[in-house]
């Protein structure tokens, strides 16, 4: 029963797409605005279609339904409630479904948002680009990623979800997240495509998009966080980033989204930058695609990744289609393009809004180099080699000075050009307190030059964020810290703290593993005693049994274990962290053979904390963001345009 409703609920949201794409597409060609009215009842159609499908996997999960195939090997009668329904994202087939559902709601809510503008060519075609990636993500689900597939002789239960996935509650959350960012990204695609074939390149399609990129934006940072905090907390290597492929799968949207919601505003502002932002909004939404290829079609070897699939070749042929399609249109529309402003001086806020655009392309570049690389020599040599932290870490460092150094000035440079007097005022205060986080570093302990240069960016980061929200909030009050600017000054606050918690914890980690014979052991490891206090086993509900050491940290007992899954036939460790505002102890069972002393792998870091803090303020910074803020007045003619006749295309 669940395979015929889910692949009739598939079918109909491929038909309803097709149906939607060429209704919408014959309307704007035809010129029948008449015939946009069918799209309401087409995207009831589509929501109806995903919310079916989606409906139909979680029931086969939550009733055990093994003649589902995707149910009877990921399934399990045992597994807690909510991993049961995390099951759906937790492999290939029911992610795809995941993203086809969140792709529809995106859909849903632009056609409702534009309801009294379907007739708009621009927003029709945008519409059009919308319904053809539902028509490919639909397709995908009743060819290679179907997840609706019968097994002839049903188990009587399945192996469970992936341990890893079991282990921690953030698993339940961070892929949703992460779709709600990768998905949301199509919206501002598709009317960047829709402006491109209308001829309306001028700053209109900004103004309609410009929400949509920042909450798709919001998603997809708080998403990368809650990986990086599930890594940190479920594996136990005493780390959270280790520039795997799958993570910088996920990064290299986030590099191009940033610079994009960056150099929007200078065309905003001063008409300028036109093919630098459509460029940017095109190549953010091919690099989800190119993520998901890395992440689904098993050509890298991740913990994160999915098993390998027969759908790798169609996501690629995918993302071609679309950076020929960007390219094409880009270059057709060229003339067009053309800037109605220049920029009058490099030292102007427009000229570090251009800075700003190649330091992040810079950085999005070396990921993108270093990731794909081995896939390069790979197909080309049939060689398999590693690009691993060292490579990152030296190549993206002074990417990262440059724009803590970014972040500093570029708020307080006024535009067009910048008087010497006005800067010194703007920058004096933010510059002290870049030397005073500078020199208080070195007097608490810091050494090497990378990380105190890091720490005295940051603070010069800091202070020109916190002068803006200042003097915001005296002239408005709290009314001052919502809109896009000030909002956005408190996402800085939250990179950079998440920049110095980066640099100190990974400047300064100390780790070791002890050796516990006898109860009442004891070692020391950067200023923290350890105690051995003995070890218990515990039986959980769904069956997994955790074989847990007891050691005493400071006088507190922590858990640190080994959790057997039976029903996996797998072993995996659950590290135990006990977090301060200072730094972070955790504590990793290293696996020894029966009658052996105990291992204990220690890992200190400072300042970790402040990672999930600054990423929560990066969140909230967000939303206040996303909250309308004073009107100002544009300045530049170009403005005008976002309400003109399309151009003749």
């Amino acid at each position: 029963m669940h395979v015929l409703v889910g692949d009739a609920a598939v079918a109909l949201g491929l038909a309803a797409s097709l149906i939607g794409m060429f209704t919408a597409g014959a309307a704007v060609v035809k010129g029948r605005a008449e015939w946009m009215r069918m799209i309401p009842a087409t995207v009831v159609l589509l929501v109806v279609a995903a919310i079916v499908a989606v409906a139909a996997m979680e029931s086969a999960l939550l009733t055990h339904d093994f003649s589902v195939k995707y149910v009877a090997e990921h399934g399990r009668r045992g597994t807690p409630l909510l991993f049961t329904i995390a099951t759906l994202w937790g492999a290939l087939e029911g992610s795809i479904l995941l993203w086809a559902l969140v792709l529809v709601g995106y859909v849903a809510v632009v056609a409702r948002r534009f309801r009294n503008r379907l007739e708009d060519p621009m927003v029709g075609w945008a519409m059009v680009v919308m319904f053809g990636v539902t028509v490919f993500f639909f397709g995908l689900m009743l060819t290679s990623a179907d997840p609706f597939v019968t097994v002839a002789d049903p188990p009587d239960d399945g192996p469970g979800l992936n341990p890893l996935l079991q282990n921690n509650a953030f698993m339940a959350f961070h892929p949703p997240m992460l779709y709600l960012g990768y998905v949301g990204f199509t919206v501002p695609f598709a009317f960047a495509i829709a402006a491109l074939i209308t001829g309306r390149v001028g700053e209109g399609w900004l103004v309609e998009t410009r929400r949509w990129t920042v909450f798709a934006w919001g998603f997809l940072t708080f998403g990368i966080v809650l990986g990086a905090w599930w890594s940190y907390e479920t594996l136990g290597w005493g780390g959270y980033w280790a520039w795997d492929p799958v993570e910088n799968a996920s990064f290299l949207p986030w590099l191009t989204g940033t610079a994009y919601i960056h150099s929007v505003m200078v065309q905003e502002r001063r008409g300028m930058l036109r093919v630098w932002n459509l460029s940017l909004v095109c190549a953010t939404f091919a690099l989800t695609i190119l993520g998901t290829f890395l992440t689904r079609s098993g050509v890298i070897a991740s913990v994160h990744a999915f098993s390998e699939s027969g759908i790798g070749p169609t996501l690629l042929a995918f993302f071609g289609v679309i950076v020929v399609l960007a390219v094409g249109l880009i270059g057709w529309r060229a003339d067009a393009l053309r800037s109605v402003g220049r920029i009058d001086s490099p030292l102007s806020r427009e000229g570090a809004f251009l800075a700003n655009n190649l330091v992040f392309g810079a950085f999005a570049f070396v990921v993108l180099l270093g990731t794909v690389w081995p896939l390069i020599i790979e197909a080309v040599n049939d060689e398999r080699i590693a690009v691993g932290n060292p490579f990152f870490d030296r190549m993206t460092m002074p990417i990262g000075f440059v724009l803590l150094f970014l972040m500093a000035v570029a708020p307080a440079l006024p535009w067009r050009i910048a008087d010497g007097e006005v800067l010194r005022t703007r920058l004096f205060w933010p510059a002290v307190a870049g030397v005073v986080v500078m020199f208080a570093s070195l007097l608490i302990g810091a050494a090497g030059w990378a990380p105190v240069l890091a720490f005295g960016l940051a603070g010069f980061a800091g202070g020109a964020a916190v002068r803006q929200l200042v003097l915001a909030t005296r002239r408005q009050g709290w009314r001052g810290l919502v809109g896009r600017t000030n909002g956005g000054m408190i996402v800085h606050l939250g990179v950079i703290l998440v920049a110095v918690a980066f640099a100190a914890s990974n400047s300064y980690l100390r780790q070791a593993e002890f050796r516990f014979a006898e109860i009442g052991d004891t070692a020391t490891l950067a200023g923290h005693e350890f105690v051995y206090r003995g070890a218990e086993q515990l039986v959980a509900p769904d069956g997994r049994i955790d074989d847990q050491l007891l050691i005493e940290v400071d006088g507190v007992i922590e858990t640190p274990a080994l959790t057997v899954f039976p029903f996996a036939g797998r072993t995996i460790g659950s590290p135990d962290t006990r977090g301060s505002l200072y730094d972070d102890v955790q504590l990793s069972v290293v696996p020894t053979e029966p009658g052996e002393p105990v291992v204990v792998r220690v890992t200190v870091q400072p300042m970790v904390v402040w990672l999930w803090i600054g990423g929560i303020l990066m969140a909230v910074g967000t939303v206040l963001a996303l909250v309308p803020g004073r009107r100002r007045r544009p300045t530049s003619p170009s403005t005008v345009v976002a309400s003109a006749k399309p151009v003749p295309a």
